[in-house]
């Protein structure tokens, strides 16, 4: 499997850790989108990000991270499920040069939002985007707002992003190697982003952590999904209400969307058009004759 999230644990140390590997997923985004190479690696980044993160999560759902900035990268947003599919956009100048996250975002902000699958209430957290790297930012972000020890190490190529993560999991009482996210955060530093984007992960454990007791889960697979839907347009035409959407189509001759996501057409003729809100004007009852 060349896409695949791997998590590992350290046994005795109260740390975990997650690598993800983005081959075919992360080109079906490439394929979407023609974006300026800073833009790229930012997005790649992103994605491989959120899968880590993802899975860190207590309760199942979805984990969005979205971008806003006032620079040449105006925003950028990917989601990630449950089941590991994984979609995402970035709007962005044409001619981006700068590889610095401060130049590209400029002044910005970060939000990581949680969407429970099952019963639970929807979190949300914003933070100023602080760093000189998506990597950086996001530590901070962790920090901050859920006081939790993570490192991160992204990478991005034109054929492939990559992540690695290791957290400090909750003290469990007992007593354990208390020099161990230390010397584990320096063997973790010492990944390149080339052996970050080409080394299988299994291999890429046994090299950094070949002298730690690491126990290691079986891999789960990642792809590529967009979760548009004809309904789901049809819910967003609806709220532009009735006399908008015919205006439209008067003029169109139909309503045509397209998602950003994935770049599928959705299109509404007249007869589509009066159909959605057919339900708002209920038939008139028939007329008894004297």
């Amino acid at each position: 499997m060349n896409d695949l999230l791997q998590r590992f644990l350290f046994e005795h140390a109260d740390i975990r850790g997650d690598l993800v590997h983005l081959d075919a997923t992360w080109q079906a985004v490439l394929a979407k989108h023609d974006y300026a190479p800073p833009v790229r690696a930012l997005l790649g980044q992103a994605m491989a990000a959120a899968l880590l993160l993802s899975a860190t999560l207590k309760q199942q759902g979805r984990l969005t991270i979205q971008i806003q900035g006032e620079g040449p990268v105006s925003f950028l947003v990917v989601e990630c499920t449950a089941e590991r599919t994984l979609r995402g956009l970035a709007h962005a100048d044409d001619d981006v040069t700068t590889t610095d996250l401060r130049a590209l975002v400029g002044r910005g902000r970060l939000a990581i939002t949680l969407e429970p699958e099952a019963d639970g209430e929807r979190y949300q957290s914003i933070v100023e985007l602080s760093g000189a790297s998506l990597a950086e930012a996001i530590e901070n972000y962790l920090d901050r707002s859920e006081q939790l020890d993570t490192r991160l190490w992204l990478a991005v190529d034109g054929a492939r992003a990559a992540g690695l993560l290791i957290q400090k999991l909750p003290e469990s009482g007992r007593v354990g190697d208390t020099d161990a996210w230390n010397r584990i955060g320096q063997l973790s530093g010492t990944i390149s982003a080339q052996e970050l984007l080409a080394l299988p992960a299994r291999e890429i454990i046994h090299r950094l952590y070949h002298e730690e007791d690491v126990r290691v889960f079986e891999p789960e697979p990642v792809c590529f999904r967009c979760n548009c839907s004809r309904e789901r347009v049809a819910d967003m035409l609806r709220t532009l209400g009735h006399e908008e959407v015919r205006a439209i189509v008067a003029d169109e001759g139909s309503v045509q969307v397209t998602c950003e996501f994935c770049h599928h057409k959705y299109e509404f003729d007249a007869v589509d058009s009066e159909q959605l809100f057919a339900a708002d004007f209920p038939p008139a009852a028939p007329r008894t004759r004297q």
